[in-house]
């Protein structure tokens, strides 16, 4: 039982997964009003900024669980 086969398909869904994840880094910009939706909290006190996308993280969770379930069939 030889487990590098295993392995390789571990490091290919993980480099797979770095590509995904760097394409989301580089494009997220440019994608309006990700990060600024009504339901992203925000407070700021003096020279500190807690910022929580409640309402973006929400939204990007729907679509993905969307996502994985279309290509999981």
């Amino acid at each position: 039982m030889n487990p590098l086969p295993e392995f390789g398909k571990i490091l290919i869904g993980l480099g797979v997964l770095f590509v995904i994840i760097g394409l989301v880094l580089v494009l997220a910009p440019r994608i309006p009003y990700l990060g600024r939706l009504p339901g992203d909290l925000i407070i700021r006190r003096g020279n500190f900024t807690f910022y929580f996308p409640l309402a973006t993280s929400i939204i990007l969770s729907i679509i993905l669980t969307l996502l994985f379930s279309i290509f999981r069939k």
